[in-house]
């Protein structure tokens, strides 16, 4: 229900008023890095942009398509057989095998293709196994590469299903008995029945979980770096730090944005041209038992990607860290770590404020501009963080040099660098990537505030910040804790924007791994990575708390 300005008094309507123009400006700021980007369209290309066009820019386009064709189908087959499994199946271990499917969720790419780097390379411990035990020199006999495009695609449908399985599963589970046994009594046995009826049905889950697989993998930069696949997000790191050009780099970031926008748009229309709705009055479907061979297919079905998306990494990196902890410098990880959480917290608290903010001004006017500026930030986190990162630098960059000239002109002295390379501009594109995490939590939350409170405040007279802080504030507490948690686990794990906007010799969890994986050091690296991916176990243990066990 929309809260009119009437139920306000005259006394409060600017305050009202200044508010609702703030958080237009706040939105404006933050689409600030995406409009530049795709300005930069508009300016004169130059001569390396000419020599990447004739050498590299086909096999960008080419090995980026080919890498979301990939890990679409991949993460399409995980995801929605193993959530019809899990969901619609009776065997033994099935609520044990429905909470460990998200257990990858906590792996990042990159961690997870340095890890199986370390055992399937060439010089890695599989093979180093098979020349030692047959005696064969490596050459001797075929084994696939994994540092390659399959293997990329491999890796990151190994990280990324959980994002269908999840949407995927709570689809299944919440689909009518009586649709499908009308199905089943029309003939259709369970295959037809789940190509027919379930799939149709959790179509619009499936396509909204894939979705956020293929967002992810156009943002993935660590994984595709390490195996050498040249990508847009490879390319736009070579491009600005090797050859030193921003402008191409943001004219590359330009047409990454326009596959980000085209996944976008077909999602929606995929949505908004289909509808397919299920009778809730009725009693949930039952579970189809499987017995013998069948139930042990099953499991070791759903077995596989646990194991190799996260018992196997997690394992591997448990060993190394254990084998080397002897030599880790004690005092250089636990500033990391002090650096990486103190970095997340601050991230974390000022994306919580500015969702509880926006989320407080579209709930108290409601109208076309908050939905609007609403969606705008929401797209942050749909872009990949190399190019909010370079969208961020040309302003900062543009500004530090006016700035530089100003002061080399009155006090014949240059400042240095104001903005570029500083803790705060960092923040910043943490919060421009970020903050549609909490805002969608906050949202969530804010839809379940009756608006009759609201109402009842504003004529007796509260001011917004009363408003918030004795009503809103309460009764929200458990988003605020999931937003907190979710983006700080998020900006713990971030690597493309802290790589490129970091401070000089500011280091994260992160940072180290990826410095020392790049230099081969898989051991060294395997602390401060196992760290990370124990951190980022607390998120996904409450998603599962919270959905899957309801779905149960």
């Amino acid at each position: 229900m929309e809260i009119t300005p009437t139920t306000v008094s005259a006394a409060h309507s600017s305050r009202w008023l200044t508010l609702r123009n703030m958080a237009t400006c706040l939105t404006a700021i933050l689409a600030m890095p995406l409009f530049l980007i795709m300005a930069s369209l508009a300016q004169p290309f130059s001569n390396t942009w000419q020599h990447l066009s004739d050498t590299l820019l086909t096999e960008y386009i080419i090995n980026t398509s080919l890498l979301v064709f990939g890990v679409g189908i991949g993460t399409l087959g995980l995801g929605v057989s193993s959530a019809w499994l899990s969901a619609l199946c009776e065997f033994p271990g099935r609520r044990l095998l429905s909470w460990a499917l998200l257990l990858p969720m906590a792996m990042p790419a990159y961690i997870i293709a340095y890890t199986y780097s370390g055992i399937f390379d060439s010089f890695g411990i599989l093979q180093t196994l098979i020349r030692s035990t047959f005696g064969l020199e490596y050459g001797d006999y075929y084994f696939p590469q994994i540092r390659s495009l399959g293997g990329a695609i491999c890796m990151l449908s190994l990280v990324l299903y959980p994002y269908v399985y999840l949407l995927a599963r709570v689809a299944f589970a919440g689909q009518s008995l009586t649709t499908l046994e009308s199905s089943r009594n029309l003939g259709r046995g369970p295959w037809n029945s789940f190509f027919c009826v379930s799939l149709p049905l959790a179509r619009p889950a499936i396509i909204a979980g894939l979705s956020l697989a293929l967002m992810e993998t156009l943002a993935d930069y660590g994984a595709v770096s390490y195996f050498g696949v040249n990508t847009f997000t490879t390319g736009i790191f070579r491009t600005w730090q090797g050859l030193g050009e921003l402008l191409t780099a943001a004219q590359l970031c330009a047409f990454l944005l326009v596959f980000v926008l085209s996944l976008i748009f077909l999602e929606r229309e995929s949505r908004n041209k289909l509808r397919y709705y299920q009778n809730f009055a009725h009693a949930k479907t039952k579970l189809i038992p499987l017995k013998k061979w069948h139930a042990a297919s099953a499991i070791v079905f759903l077995s596989f990607p646990i194991i190799m998306g996260f018992l196997l990494p997690a394992t591997q990196l448990l060993l190394w860290a254990i084998n080397y902890w002897q030599k880790v410098e004690k005092a250089d990880f636990f500033h990391l770590l002090l650096n990486s959480i103190t970095l997340a917290i601050a991230a974390s608290v000022i994306c919580l404020v500015f969702a509880l903010f926006l989320s407080f001004v579209k709930r108290r006017f409601g109208g076309n501009r908050e939905l609007v500026q609403t969606e705008v930030v929401k797209l942050g986190y749909a872009v990949p963080g190399t190019v909010i990162a370079v969208g961020i630098m040309l302003p900062a960059g543009w500004l530090d040099q006016k700035i530089n000239e100003l002061s080399v002109l009155w006090i014949d002295n240059s400042l240095g660098l104001i903005f570029s390379g500083t803790l705060g501009i960092l923040l910043f594109a943490y919060l421009a990537r970020f903050l549609s995490i909490s805002l969608q939590v906050i949202e969530s939350g804010m839809s379940t505030i009756k608006p009759h409170l609201d109402e009842s405040a504003l004529s007796l007279g509260a001011s917004p910040s009363h408003l918030l802080s004795r009503i809103h504030l309460p009764i929200l507490r458990p988003s605020l804790f999931t937003a907190l948690l979710l983006v700080f686990v998020e900006v713990l794990k971030e690597l493309p924007i802290t790589l490129i906007l970091r401070p000089f010799n500011f280091n994260t969890l992160a940072i180290r791994t990826y410095e020392l994986a790049s230099e081969e050091q898989l051991m060294d690296a395997a602390l401060p990575a196992l760290s990370i991916v124990a951190i980022g176990l607390v998120p996904v243990l409450l998603i599962t708390r919270i959905i899957i066990q309801d779905k149960n």
